[in-house]
């Protein structure tokens, strides 16, 4: 499998808007942070976790010219906001979409023009949303959702094979962190230092790294009051900061 981190920051992206702070003005191309999205490619499927905000210039930017399935996390904007610009992965058929009911239903309500018949083609992207209530199979490929809790709300997390996606979490349900052992990679939320009401602290992620074992973690999901080169400096080894762009081989 391989993984291609799009998107590493936090709702707001980084540089963040009306923002001078030192990591905004940071000429290290590390510290600009799409929001939070990644894409696999295995031997068989091309498949999209959350559509992203910036999510057509992640597109372009990675030449991304498949899409076979996108798993949702959960339907918060800047995991959603690129949605229409999935037409172009439409021209075959509807696109598959996965996630949980309360996902299902936000992204309908929202994007209702992409469940109806296109007034003409290409008009707006065809999606076929299927709610996830256990392991299902998406183009083919095994995925496991894992409950994760999001504040007061429950998102999704996916594994696939060896790899797991954890983002927007500050907590970790024990039945879940049963399907998150045996990692080659964890890709999991650390949005900064201080406490957050909804999202891991960095300390709180290591310490989940810590308790999971993966042979690798990347974090994702990341504020502005983290330098890049600063803090990675700083990380235990088999831990690293993602970056927008950095691509993985599982």
């Amino acid at each position: 499998m391989r993984v291609t981190m799009l998107g590493t920051g936090t709702s707001f992206g980084v540089p963040s808007v009306a923002c001078d702070c030192p990591v905004c003005t940071s000429s290290d191309p590390r510290n600009h942070r799409d929001r939070a999205s990644v894409y696999l490619e295995t031997d068989r499927a091309a498949i999209l976790i959350d559509t992203a905000t910036e999510f057509r210039l992640q597109a372009l930017r990675h030449r991304i010219c498949r899409v076979d399935a996108v798993l949702y996390t959960h339907a918060h904007a800047d995991h959603v906001g690129g949605l229409d610009d999935l037409r172009r992965f439409c021209e075959r058929g509807p696109l598959p979409c996965y996630g949980d009911a309360g996902t299902r239903d936000a992204i309908v309500r929202r994007f209702d023009f992409a469940f109806e018949p296109p007034s003409y083609p290409g008009g707006a992207p065809q999606l076929e949303f299927h709610t996830v209530n256990g392991p299902f199979r998406a183009a083919g490929e095994a995925v496991i959702p894992v409950p994760l809790r999001h504040g007061g709300m429950t998102v999704l997390g996916f594994r696939l094979g060896g790899f797991a996606y954890a983002t927007d979490c500050n907590e970790i349900p024990p039945e879940s962190r049963a399907l998150l052992r045996g990692l080659d990679l964890l890709i999991l939320d650390a949005l900064r230092f201080s406490p957050h009401p909804t999202h891991f602290t960095l300390p709180e992620a290591l310490a989940m790294i810590e308790e999971l074992q993966p042979r690798r973690a990347l974090l994702t999901h990341i504020a502005h009051e983290i330098d890049h080169a600063a803090v990675a400096a700083t990380l235990p080894p088999g831990v690293e900061l993602g970056y927008d762009g950095l691509i993985v081989e599982v």
